[in-house]
């Protein structure tokens, strides 16, 4: 570092060279900042149009199959995605199904489904990060999270009405527990994985457990915890419908579903249908999309090109 008096040009803010570079090095942090944005653009605009032509295909397969399934039988029961979308407005415009709007039977399904899922999530990482840095209590408690993990959602059905009888406990039940095997695998998975070179370089830095914890381990199994948490929720979304079907509510999408074979009222299934399959996808794409490629961003594995 110079401690000495300033010249002219260093007082001016540098030399005409200096400054040339200087200007070069901006331009280019310019272009590459634009090349960025182009980019970024370029691929959220690709994957809209293949989001776009995916639901197309299946709209062109459902109508096909709605088509000759009505022809085969005779009948016009089966709906097409016109009558679908037609009957999605008219119960979007406040009509009533099964006493009420379909505002309520999303809420109260959405309602189960995260009591469950919370549940499953908190009492999933404590478990997974407990077998994760024991591996003695890895080897003992494993065991019944596997079990645990190829039971049927459906097949918790008896056990939560013999524990909690009818209602929406019982819905809660069966959610947690199909949600919470995989959370709870994935995250000690992801912390077993962890490279112990990494471990063992923070020891020597003089790093604590707890910075240990926090700063290596947990970052270095953050995707496999992701990926973890996206399969309990697929896990947890499906068996909520099907309990609902089963389990005495008296409100809820799996609910509407199951009364409407009972009114032959198709077009009301089919939009409950469509109402899942949609609140699915925008939890997978705002929530686990932009978390894992934050967390992708923060490692340096996003893709190149």
């Amino acid at each position: 570092m110079r401690l000495g008096p300033f010249t002219s040009d260093e007082k001016e803010g540098g030399t005409d060279k200096d400054r040339g570079k200087a200007t070069q090095d901006a331009l280019k942090e310019g272009d590459a900042i634009f090349f960025y944005r182009k980019d970024l653009w370029f691929g959220i605009r690709n994957h809209l149009l293949n989001i776009v032509l995916g639901v197309l295909l299946l709209l062109v397969i459902w109508y096909l199959v709605a088509e000759l399934v009505n022809l085969w039988k005779g009948l016009t029961l089966f709906p097409t995605p016109a009558e679908t979308l037609s009957r999605l407005v008219d119960l979007l415009g406040g009509q009533k199904l099964y006493g009420v709007t379909v505002y309520s039977h999303v809420s109260a399904s959405l309602a189960r489904w995260a009591a469950g899922y919370a549940l499953a999530v908190f009492f999933g990482i404590v478990m997974g990060i407990s077998l994760g840095v024991s591996r003695r209590t890895h080897d003992v408690g494993i065991i019944p999270i596997y079990i645990f993990q190829m039971i049927p959602g459906l097949a918790w059905v008896p056990i939560a009405m013999l524990i909690f009888g009818l209602g929406n406990i019982s819905t809660i039940f069966m959610i947690f527990m199909t949600a919470l095997p995989p959370i709870a695998i994935s995250t000690s998975s992801g912390i077993r994985a962890v490279p112990p070179n990494l471990v063992k370089a923070a020891q020597m830095t003089g790093a604590s457990r707890s910075r240990i914890f926090f700063h290596v381990l947990l970052p270095a199994s953050a995707m496999s915890v992701i990926n973890g948490l996206r399969i309990g929720l697929a896990n947890g979304w499906r068996v909520l419908i099907a309990a609902e079907m089963v389990v005495g509510v008296a409100i809820g999408l799996g609910y509407s579903i199951f009364q409407s074979r009972w009114s032959l009222d198709f077009e009301a299934a089919f939009v409950c249908i469509v109402i899942i399959c949609m609140i699915g996808l925008v939890i997978e794409k705002l929530l686990f999309v932009v978390l894992e490629d934050k967390i992708r961003q923060r490692m340096g594995l996003t893709e190149e090109g």
